[in-house]
């Protein structure tokens, strides 16, 4: 089937900070409107979206700035959802992200009134270690009205199975559950840096010496402290040990981690490298020997990939919900313990051998689990069964009682 179709993307913010869901949104929204289909993110702010986006050039997105609300920036203002309304008289079908974010609700009202299908995609955000965190409050708006917005989806988008069964716990719509891979950018890593760019960035890296490397947001569900602990007890066999910690934080949360480092007496060895970005990204996971995740819960976690494809040996933890497939590509998957991750990392610094072989799958098998033009059609294909298929209810059985569809 080669008919184009127009189909408008919903997330609240475009910050390259807020990390992954970001990335994914950008990447699925830029492959899809290279397959010439008409594609408009809205958005109460277009911070960080390409800057293409703005010029509505032929074969790229369209960006639709929605003003938020005066009282919290968290709802999208009345003019913002009248001018998402005047746009759907041409759209097929719509994209909302991540279900804590209120737009969603108010705009997923608009696209019931006006018969247009959509898809919500979870993101992880009702992974059992999410639904924990606050979790009264969480419960609650579910059971007051955050439901409908999957009761009423065409389709729900999960990023991977492990996803998939934490979330049907919480929410309706096993029938409507389709699960693929984050849409990631590979292009990047067809031709890679080096790690020389790191080294010129960040003169205090040494070479020569064994470096651990964690890059993502710095967050207590990620267990940098975890990495910390584990870092201190490998010292005594690898006195060289560098910790890269790469990624933006709450300034509070990374003067705690400086402290924990300088007390378990590895403060001059651990570098707080902040955000990075583009080449050098790439490059300092090229200099890293061993990647280290530690997270206590990760959706897809798209930097996992993205050290695989730069040649890197990866250890992370079953908080990740693509931990089986990462399994599949080489990743040494530990407990999120001090000594499991310790382990983890020996084994690959011990082993010149098993680090090289890591490398080799790890590369292969992400180029061939996110192949971009094999998932592209797949995203095609959920968006056109959901244009097919259409807004709920489609059959008798699909108006029954929400409670009778949850496992709490």
């Amino acid at each position: 089937m080669t008919k184009t179709f127009t189909c408008i993307h919903f997330i609240e913010a475009i910050r390259s900070e807020l990390g992954g869901v970001v990335s994914a949104v950008i990447d699925v929204c830029t492959s899809l409107a290279l397959r010439r289909h008409r594609v408009i993110v809205a958005t109460c702010d277009g911070t960080d979206a390409p800057a293409e986006w703005r010029s509505n050039a032929s074969g790229r997105p369209q960006l639709l700035e929605l003003p938020p609300s005066r009282l919290t920036g968290r709802l999208v203002s009345g003019a913002g959802v009248a001018r998402f309304a005047h746009l759907l008289e041409k759209v097929d079908v719509a994209h909302l992200h991540t279900p804590w974010s209120l737009g969603n609700y108010q705009l997923s009202k608009t696209l019931r009134s006006t018969r247009i299908p959509y898809v919500v995609s979870v993101h992880g955000m009702l992974d059992h270690y999410s639904m924990q965190k606050k979790s009264l409050k969480k419960h609650a708006f579910l059971w007051f009205g955050g439901r409908r917005l999957f009761r009423d989806a065409t389709a729900i988008h999960f990023t991977a199975e492990e996803e998939r069964t934490q979330a049907l716990h919480y929410i309706p719509g096993a029938d409507r559950a389709v699960v693929e891979p984050c849409l990631v950018d590979l292009k990047p890593y067809d031709r890679l840096p080096g790690p020389e760019i790191a080294y010129q960035t960040f003169p205090q890296l040494k070479a020569s010496w064994p470096k651990l490397l964690f890059l993502s947001r710095v967050h207590p569900k990620k267990g940098v402290d975890i990495l910390l602990r584990a870092a201190a007890a490998l010292k005594g066999s690898f006195p060289n040990l560098q910790v890269l910690i790469a990624g933006p934080g709450d300034e509070r949360y990374l003067a705690e981690l400086r402290n924990l480092a300088t007390e378990l007496g590895i403060g001059a060895s651990t570098r707080f490298l902040g955000m990075v970005r583009g080449e050098i990204k790439l490059s300092l996971y090229q200099a890293a020997d061993v990647f280290v995740l530690p997270t206590h819960q990760e959706n897809f976690g798209l930097v996992l990939p993205e050290a695989m494809a730069c040649g890197v040996p990866v250890v992370t933890t079953r908080g990740t919900d693509i931990w089986r497939e990462l399994q599949r590509g080489g990743v040494n998957i530990v407990d999120t313990t001090p000594s499991e991750i310790a382990t983890g990392i020996a084994e690959i610094l011990r082993d010149p051998a098993k680090a090289t072989a890591m490398s080799v799958q790890g590369t292969a098998f992400v180029r061939d689990w996110l192949d971009a033009d094999r998932l592209a059609d797949r995203y095609e294909k959920m968006y056109r069964d959901a244009i097919e298929r259409g807004v709920p209810p489609f059959e008798a059985a699909a108006s029954a009682p929400i409670a009778a569809e949850v496992t709490a």
